[in-house]
């Protein structure tokens, strides 16, 4: 079994943070770059960048951090730590451990979220390392994957008929996709749409506009960020948002109007996205977020309409094991799972108004 030591990043690393963790033996997440630890900064959370050094390959990893009076820190391994493959988790987590207990960093618990597919054997040598099953925090746990790699012409042939079909007849209609600049009315225009597909297709919850301002200008300006819209006699209809970042490009934001007459309009937004992409470097497409695979024609699931149009453009359903939790301290673990959770996320959010996670 390969060995693992775990220290935090130096200076030199944090300075060319996207370029290590996209160099992850599974190319590094969204969740863990620069700009998403930018944002999560200025909404309830410190952040630790985090290195661990193997035989073949060092791993770079962002940890969200809060602390918490009596009980201490929790760390969230958000999207990671990122593997080669999921049995050399448990010597990651042993390197943590140590590293916690010799840098007495006053960490009770550690959650992980590995972009581990999951399985009996995944889930097998997580719960052998004595990590616990606790509930999902992130919507592309489960999500559609689309390999992306394919010449133009293969690949809008590989696509699910549904979604071919639709592509096909918005580009004879002469549907125009336009890339907009990431200006305050752009961003509020996209919120919008948002906020109104949401309420109309999802029972999850919309953040504050300034929480998705910060999120997107973050993104944009670092070239990793791309708006796109289509307009209706002047108005926009359809909106998304879309994020490259190494090799994986993720339709994180999308809304449209739910009263528009131009057919396949949202389909033909992706699949100009999915070409930029291309453009850009990226071999994978993650529609960011489906119901389980077992799940995917339950109505009653909250992300069931989503569902829908995101495998119209693939079959293929992806469930990764989600989050574990690797408890440090019983102790205070059981203080924190029996209420403290609970107590301080509600805490949390009646004096912010704002998401706990």
């Amino acid at each position: 079994m390969s060995e693992f030591t775990a220290r935090f990043a130096t200076a030199a690393e944090i300075d060319r943070w996207d370029s290590l963790v996209t160099a992850n033996p599974n190319g590094g997440n969204l969740l863990q770059s620069a700009a998403f630890a930018a944002v999560k900064g200025n909404y309830g959370w410190d952040t630790q960048s985090i290195a661990f050094e193997g035989p073949d390959y060092t791993s770079y990893n962002l940890v969200l951090e809060k602390s918490f009076p009596v009980l201490g820190r929790l760390w969230y391994f958000i999207k990671g730590p990122d593997v080669a493959n999921v049995g050399e988790i448990p010597a990651m987590l042993e390197a943590v451990r140590d590293f916690v207990k010799r840098a007495k960093l006053n960490v009770f618990a550690v959650k992980i979220e590995p972009d581990v597919i999951a399985g009996e054997e995944a889930h097998a040598i997580l719960h052998g390392a004595g990590l616990l099953k606790v509930p999902d925090l992130q919507p592309n746990d489960h999500t559609a994957l689309l390999d992306i790699s394919p010449a133009a012409n293969e690949l809008l042939r590989k696509l699910h008929s549904r979604g071919r079909n639709a592509v096909r007849r918005a580009i004879r209609e002469e549907v125009e996709v336009v890339r907009m600049e990431a200006t305050d009315a752009t961003m509020r225009t996209m919120y919008e749409l948002m906020v109104g597909t949401i309420a109309a297709k999802s029972t999850n919850q919309v953040r504050d506009f300034n929480y998705y301002r910060q999120f997107w200008t973050e993104f944009a300006s670092r070239g990793q960020g791309h708006f796109y819209f289509v307009y209706e006699d002047g108005v926009a209809s359809v909106g998304a948002f879309v994020i490259n970042y190494g090799s994986k490009a993720t339709y994180k934001d999308g809304g449209s109007l739910q009263k528009r007459s131009q057919y396949g309009d949202s389909h033909l937004v992706q699949w100009v996205a999915i070409n930029d992409m291309k453009e850009l470097g990226a071999v994978e497409y993650d529609f960011c977020g489906t119901p389980p695979a077992d799940r995917l024609k339950d109505p009653t699931h909250p992300h069931h309409g989503l569902g829908l149009f995101k495998t119209s453009f693939t079959k293929t359903v992806t469930d990764f094991v989600g989050c574990y939790d690797l408890v440090l301290s019983p102790v205070r673990y059981k203080l924190w799972s029996r209420a403290g959770e609970r107590v301080f996320r509600q805490l949390y959010t009646r004096r912010t108004g704002k998401q706990f996670y």
